[in-house]
């Protein structure tokens, strides 16, 4: 397995001209989110994700977490990259001043998540997961709980975790069983959790698990689950450890990847009811973790970008390496050539879509133009399923491809590449499937508001057309394909809206959600390449921005016709897809 190499140039471009940092930066609180100060970060964070946690990556897979006594023993060296991570004030990028963040925005913190999965996936679900809890604290919680909880949080001294899962509710969450008992100033919580990422481990001294439970009176379905604050270890008044709270995991799951990571199955109340604390307002659970839900979603998202260039950097390096057919190297050779330039063009389109949608929550949560706020809410909601939809459908062919680069030696575990593909598949899974994404895509994001969302993109994508075509001949082959991709979602978007039929809106969801991506994709490289046009036209020689024009027309020529295929499949209907009697399958 070749060293992990950040693409900090990528990332730097793609933040300035694609995410808009120098506007990012002017909002309230987010002022010292300089250019300087954040190529300082950026160039940290590349030097700590390739020098502290790629060298574990491996080591990480091979050994895997293990359950040891009462608790999760994590591989050899997690604990100490984890202190690391801490030391460093990694955790508190992005976190609140007032509980000892940085304070700075999403925007400057997600190459730092990208960095961190990229360079091991399976560390990286203990922060993402943290910081999704604390945001649902933040947004919910009451003074008392964040004056107990946040700010070791913030800091990481303490990880989050999110319990959702029963082994008879998967996705369906109105099928929760746990119980809530109130009992005084605290709630004795019992049932039990699958699939918990990271719901126990040695690195951090407490987990602070956010669980949906049901009180004894509370209504049948979602509308009667609550969310309850559920720590590994009981704090005291004085806000050190107490006693081990009645939660533990008694099993782990064996997993295609992300072996480091943890996955429990989570026991509450065994002995007598773990000790919990409400979240919000009785039997509003499910709302308050959908926020943690949707920041983990864009986050899952950024993943499937993050070992997608993994991947890339590793078949680059092999294909530079391998000599085969004549004495060359065998990235002279066309098709392999083709494999590196879908995964190299691809890996840009996800970080670009991933940067803007940050940006957006950026501007949601601080612009002071009720309006803007506004529009920049409505296009992150309406982004969250595509990126973490498209993203990692995505990285399945990605690291995919990066194997088939490597060839037969892509197969074998030693060269380190069937770790990523392995790693990824779990992407487009949780978190919510990718058909859960498409579905909300297609229902909630588009049809309930008339597509006002969708009309807005698209008619960003036409100011991007205009600024295309402005820049002359050297992006024509880019317009042309740009004017495509528009007409392809507007027609997508119409026969939406023209149609009622449930089962012809889902059978045609995931279609759009691909379309979406691909073209959304293309939108944004196509903003890349008139930026760097303009770059080298006020005299920058530096080969990094014409390579981003050439990759920007290969992803044009090569990437934006899917959505043709995935318009056409949408257009045809669902008769075939729920023809077959059930008893045919």
């Amino acid at each position: 397995m070749t060293d992990y190499n950040a693409p900090v140039k990528d990332m730097l471009f793609t933040m300035k001209y694609l995410a808009g940092l120098d506007q990012v930066a002017q909002l309230p609180g987010y002022e010292e989110a300089s250019e300087d100060l954040v190529t300082a970060i950026v160039e940290e964070a590349a030097r700590f994700s390739g020098q502290v946690l790629a060298p574990i990556n491996a080591i990480g897979d091979e050994h895997g977490s293990k359950i040891e006594g009462d608790g999760v023993v994590t591989p050899p060296g997690f604990k100490e990259a984890y202190q690391q991570y801490v030391d460093g004030g990694w955790s508190s990028l992005a976190g609140d001043p007032q509980y000892g963040g940085q304070g700075l925005p999403e925007l400057v913190a997600a190459p730092l998540g990208e960095m961190v999965a990229a360079a091991n996936m399976s560390f990286s679900l203990a922060p993402l997961l943290s910081a999704g809890a604390l945001n649902a604290l933040m947004s919910h919680a009451s003074d008392d709980l964040l004056a107990t909880y946040a700010e070791k949080m913030t800091s990481g001294q303490w990880s989050g975790t999110m319990n959702l899962t029963e082994p008879q509710a998967g996705s369906d969450l109105s099928l929760v069983r746990s119980k809530a008992i109130p009992n005084g100033d605290h709630y004795l919580i019992s049932g039990q959790k699958i699939y918990i990422t990271w719901g126990d481990h040695d690195m951090a001294e407490n987990i602070i698990h956010l669980v949906l439970a049901r009180l004894p009176d509370a209504p049948e379905g979602t509308r009667g689950i609550s969310l309850f604050v559920v720590p590994k270890f009981l704090v005291n008044v004085d806000g050190s450890l107490g006693e081990r709270n009645d939660a533990y995991a008694v099993s782990l799951e064996h997993k295609l990847g992300i072996h480091a990571s943890a996955t429990c199955t989570m026991s509450f109340g065994d002995n007598g009811g773990a000790v919990g604390y409400l979240v919000g307002q009785e039997n509003t659970g499910l709302a308050h973790m959908f926020t943690m839900m949707n920041h983990a979603r864009i986050g899952v998202g950024g993943q499937g970008l993050s070992i997608s260039d993994r991947a890339y950097q590793d078949a680059v390096w092999y294909a530079k390496d391998r000599v085969q057919g004549g004495g060359k190297t065998i990235i002279n050779h066309p098709d392999v050539r083709r494999m590196l330039m879908v995964m190299r063009a691809s890996t840009e389109a996800m970080r670009a879509l991933l940067y803007s949608t940050y940006a957006h929550t950026d501007h949601a949560h601080k612009n002071t133009d009720e309006d803007i706020a506004k529009a920049s809410s409505k296009r992150a909601d309406l982004m969250t399923p595509v990126v973490k939809g498209w993203c990692t459908e995505m990285s399945n062919e990605i690291t995919s491809l990066g194997i088939q680069v490597y060839g037969g030696m892509g197969f074998v575990e030693e060269t380190g590449v069937a770790q990523h593909y392995r790693d990824s598949r779990i992407l487009a899974i949780y978190e919510g499937t990718n058909g859960i994404q498409a579905m909300d895509l297609i229902g909630r994001k588009l049809t309930r508001d008339g597509g006002a969302g969708y009309h807005a993109l698209i008619a960003d994508m036409e100011e991007t057309l205009a600024a295309v075509k402005a820049e002359g001949e050297t992006l024509a082959a880019i317009a042309i394909r740009l004017v495509a991709g528009i007409a392809t979602i507007k027609q997508a978007v119409a026969w939406a809206l023209d149609n009622k039929d449930s089962d012809e809106l889902n059978s045609a969801s995931f279609n759009l959600l691909m379309l979406t991506g691909y073209i959304c994709g293309g939108w944004h490289m196509a903003r890349a390449a008139v930026a760097a046009n303009q770059v080298i036209a006020a005299g920058e020689t530096d080969s990094f921005y014409s390579n981003k024009i050439i990759t920007a027309g290969f992803y044009a020529d090569h990437l934006m016709p899917r959505a043709t295929g995935h318009l056409e499949i949408l257009l045809a209907g669902s008769a075939n897809v729920m023809a077959l009697a059930e008893g045919d399958f």
